[in-house]
């Protein structure tokens, strides 16, 4: 990881977090509720990536500016896929707890880091998140299967809700704190879980989807969670 000094002369850390899994299994949906507050109503699919910035404070008075990179889920077999991976600090493995098909194919995206990160000595930290908690009643993965491959791999487990917000700050606290060695406080925890009120979403709309263009440009959430 890297530091910076920023305009008020305190270094800052910066943390690379990349968002790995297959297609409408809420990705983009996750990065834009942590960096905007934001649920889109419509599904679209992410081409090539997105990439976002947000500013957290975190233990003691410690800044850290995350740069969250959405990665497309058509690009398993990508050529650029191994480039967006390299030098990332923290993984979210996503998938969508209705999708068994999403879940079969973590392991797949986990080679793919593996692969990355096969001649250094230390790997990223490697999150397993469970997205559309609030489908609970459509739930496919039952938790046990999700726990299981968790600490088989050793990854740290998180189960969230893009569409009402549920753990989704807390999940990249736990994530930001964990990669810094950093102990969350009982309030930072609890200002972290906060819920978001949500928009109407429609999931179903995929096979309708226009992707987007790759995007080149930063959109930027700069925004400090005290």
């Amino acid at each position: 990881m890297s530091d910076s000094d920023d305009e008020t002369g305190e270094s800052e850390k910066q943390l690379k977090i990349i968002i790995l899994g297959d297609g409408a299994s809420g990705k983009t949906s996750l990065s834009n509720r942590y960096s905007q507050e934001h649920f889109a109503k419509q599904y679209q699919q992410t081409v090539g990536l997105d990439f976002y910035l947000k500013r957290i404070v975190i233990g003691n008075d410690i800044h850290v500016t995350l740069q969250v990179w959405d990665i497309g889920g058509q690009t398993l077999g990508g050529k650029m896929l191994e480039n967006y991976i390299y030098g990332a600090h923290g993984v979210l493995l996503v998938y969508d707890i209705t999708n068994s098909t999403s879940f079969d194919n973590i392991e797949d995206w986990f080679q793919k880091v593996k692969e990355v990160f096969k001649d250094q000595e230390k790997g990223p930290h490697i999150a397993l998140v469970g997205n559309k908690m609030d489908l609970e009643h459509m739930r496919a993965i039952k938790p046990e299967k999700h726990n299981k491959l968790a600490q088989e791999l050793n990854f740290s487990s998180h189960f969230v809700s893009a569409k009402t917000g549920d753990s989704v700050n807390l999940c990249f606290q736990r994530i930001a704190a964990e990669i810094l060695g950093i102990k969350l406080s009982k309030a930072e925890m609890e200002q972290a879980s906060r819920v978001v009120k949500a928009e109407v979403a429609n999931y179903s709309n995929t096979e309708s989807a226009v992707p987007r263009p790759q995007s080149s440009h930063t959109k930027s959430a700069l925004c400090a969670t005290m």
